[in-house]
């Protein structure tokens, strides 16, 4: 019998894995080589046939295709069923998605890699076992389509030949002259249905691999079918948590004291039970709950009750998150990256210095934290939009005493997540409020308790020194980034920390490669080192949308357009003479100046331009800004990206174009402060983001490619900020080096 990951981790002690990390490490590896096969765990509705983990085929002919990842408007449950249906032959009216069940099957293998490689690069290859054993499913860092295709597409393929085998069977004629389309298998004239055949098929085996689909021109990938989650989300149907209804649901609304581990010390719960409507008052350490028939009636008694805490610590404000990220930058950094002898390439020359700060950023996603549970006969049913529901499950357990096996996760949609749903404080609380309730209970963060309680966009300051030639080119580069442990933090969330993995994955690392992601430029650079900084700033942080490559972006390609006007250079030359060895990201620079109109970046252009490499896709952005009084105006955004092959390119489109409009808003809304360990602004008004009327004309260029898929949803994000920054060095003539721009001199 294969011992568990618990069994391991009560032999070894986490103080021992940390003392001697090595052993700590090779434990990990050996317990992610061991071989090990798992059953899928799907649940078939009366008429379906269980083809395999990905499909299932009812006796109408519909198809199910199972989705393990998270739709929170990216597209993935249109553009995964499509490869299934493309590769399958199925009729694209048939398909139907659920989402999959908690199982190792649907691991993000290529996430852990990522991780792994970015914080603990001697786990790296034992990264992706890890992720299948322990079954780690997470929606992340644009892994969908990269982590996916090959699995879903193996899968249609192999339905495929099931179901031509079932039929040839029928017809005494050899499966591999029989092909599908449109939820046929065909055969010269003969044809059947899916849903005649698939309970025969399930009784046949195909060959491994299994034998992909030619190409041809009535492929459904490349295609741009109706996304399958639009419907219910115009008519109302779709389903979020906060739709959930149960019989004898009663509502929650929470308060939460001020960042640093705050605790509760006094409510007026009289006050709270004149407020008509209201039930109950829940109280933990940390946080009181008003539970009533409405959420609004809640919300009020919240009010009334007037909570008080007390912190233990200094309250966090931005003086001394400003005073630790400078310390930070001054004090020792972790060498991330380097190339060439820089002390060489410096010794002696002019160097050009220049500090870029990025502040604290909130997710102000549309939907705020919200779950729904229910606690009955020793098991927790939860509702809640989760990009990791593995770990949503843990924390709900954990937090009420309970077995994992006592808690069933339903995933809903999310509203918007940019990564707010991997963490999951919500899940813990609803947890004890059901189990205190003894009833079905929806907890609702206001919005300003979301915007006050996030985890948010760690701030950081990045110190950018070169040395450039009288041409412009870079002889030598040096990047200083200092900013919070966020990767680490995140990894140790998801990973669970007090595991076998978590220990070894703790004792195996260095520094935080996520934090500073994209921070080696894409450019031919004969000497170069990246250095990460940390800085312990008591905010809680988390992921957010494009990650580490929003600051590295900024300070990157702000910084190289500094150095092209020093030397009196046109910012696009300057690239692209470095980008010799890049030719997809050239060719979109050229590309996006050309249907820009780039006038060369002269003084009264108002035109920037910035590009970058992410998550396997590549994306240049010139950018027309102007000042407005004390509002910057962007009038005008074309990005062009090449995303290798592409499976539904309207929704690649509308990721770019939305990454385009959030990176902007991240660099024009209003900062955000933090004062007596408390976050603002609290309304998403008062943030300032823009609106129909802010918002610049978009062109949108796709380079059509055949290389391997790559991120669509953050890789826009990133470049927006420079390039607006850089057009604005246009219009005026100053150097605006900290974000948002609003807080710029």
């Amino acid at each position: 019998m294969v011992p568990s990951l618990s069994d391991l981790s009560g032999r070894v002690s986490r103080r021992g894995l940390l003392i001697g990390g090595g052993a700590g490490i090779g434990l990990l590896v050996a317990w992610a080589a061991w071989p090990r096969r798992y059953a899928p765990n799907l649940v078939a509705a009366p008429g379906e046939t269980i083809i395999s983990a990905w499909i299932k085929i009812g006796e109408d002919g519909h198809v199910t295709v199972v989705v393990p990842q998270a739709e929170m408007g990216q597209g993935v449950t249109t553009s995964l069923p499509q490869i299934v249906a493309d590769e399958l032959g199925a009729d694209w009216r048939t398909i139907a998605v659920e989402a999959a069940p908690l199982n190792p099957l649907y691991a993000n293998r290529l996430l852990a890699t990522g991780m792994a490689a970015a914080l603990a690069p001697a786990l790296t290859g034992s990264a992706a076992g890890y992720a299948e054993r322990s079954g780690l499913m997470a929606t992340a860092g644009s892994t969908s389509l990269r982590a996916f295709e090959r699995p879903l597409r193996d899968a249609g393929a192999t339905a495929r030949v099931l179901l031509a085998k079932a039929a040839a069977a029928r017809w005494g004629i050899a499966w591999e002259t029989c092909d599908t389309k449109d939820g046929f298998v065909v055969a010269e004239e003969r044809r059947l249905r899916f849903g005649e055949l698939a309970v025969e098929a399930a009784g046949y085996t195909a060959p491994s691999p299994p034998p992909w689909r030619a190409e041809g021109p009535d492929r459904l990938s490349g295609q741009s079918p109706l996304r399958l989650d639009l419907p219910g989300k115009i008519d109302g149907s779709a389903t979020f948590a906060a739709d959930i209804r149960l019989p004898r649901m009663v509502y929650a609304a929470i308060r939460q004291g001020p960042i640093g581990g705050s605790r509760l010390v006094r409510v007026d719960k009289a006050a709270a039970e004149r407020v008509a409507g209201m039930r109950s008052v829940v109280t933990t350490d940390h946080w009181v709950a008003a539970v009533a028939s409405n959420w609004w009636a809640a919300n009020r008694a919240l009010d009334a009750m007037a909570p008080r805490f007390e912190t233990p610590k200094p309250l966090i404000d931005d003086a001394a998150i400003d005073a630790a990220l400078a310390a930070a930058l001054n004090g020792d950094g972790h060498r991330i990256a380097g190339q060439g002898e820089l002390a060489e390439a410096f010794r002696g020359q002019t160097i050009r210095v220049a500090d870029y700060v990025v502040g604290v950023g909130q997710h102000a996603s549309p939907e705020t934290p919200a779950a729904t549970a229910n606690w009955d006969r020793d098991l927790l049913e939860i509702w809640l939009p989760t990009q990791a529901p593995a770990v949503a499950r843990r924390v709900a357990a954990a937090a009420i005493g309970v077995a994992e096996t006592q808690v069933v996760v339903h995933p809903m949609l999310i509203g918007g997540g940019f990564g707010r749903a991997l963490d999951h404080e919500v899940a813990a609380q609803v947890a004890v409020l059901a189990r205190r309730l003894d009833r079905p209970v929806q907890l609702m963060w206001s919005r300003a308790e979301e915007m006050m309680h996030d985890r948010f966009r760690a701030p950081a300051r990045a110190r950018m020194a070169a040395r450039t030639d009288p041409a412009g080119r870079v002889l030598g580069w040096q990047a200083k980034i200092a900013t919070p442990a966020w990767g680490q933090e995140l990894a140790d969330r998801l990973l669970a920390g007090e595991t076998l993995a978590g220990a070894a994955f703790a004792a195996a690392r260095g520094g935080d490669g996520l934090a500073v992601a994209g921070a080696v430029p894409p450019y031919r650079i004969p000497a170069l080192a990246v250095d990460y900084h940390p800085a312990e700033i008591d905010l809680p942080t988390g992921y957010w949308r494009s990650g580490g490559d929003f600051v590295s972006a900024f300070a990157t390609e702000s910084f190289i357009d500094e150095l092209a006007q020093a030397a009196g250079i046109d910012p696009f030359s300057c690239r692209m003479a470095m980008l010799a060895g890049q030719p997809r990201l050239a060719r979109c620079l050229s590309t996006a100046t050309a249907l820009g109109g780039w006038q060369g970046g002269g003084a009264g252009t108002g035109q920037g331009i910035a590009c970058h490499a992410s998550r396997g896709s590549f994306v240049a952005v010139l950018a027309e800004a102007r000042l407005d009084g004390d509002r910057v105006r962007v009038d005008r955004l074309v990005a062009v990206a090449d995303l290798g092959r592409m499976i539904h390119p309207d929704i690649v489109r509308q990721q770019i174009e939305g990454g385009l409009l959030f990176g902007m808003a991240a660099a024009v809304a209003a900062p955000v402060s933090i004062a007596a360990g408390l976050a603002g602004p609290r309304r998403l008004g008062d943030l300032r983001l823009p609106r129909l009327a802010d918002s610049p004309e978009v062109t949108v260029e796709l380079v059509a490619s055949k290389a391997e898929p790559g991120g669509a949803s953050e890789v826009a994000v990133p470049p927006v900020a420079p390039a607006i920054a850089n057009a604005l060095f246009a219009a005026t003539g100053r150097r605006f080096r900290t974000l948002p721009f609003t807080t710029a001199a």
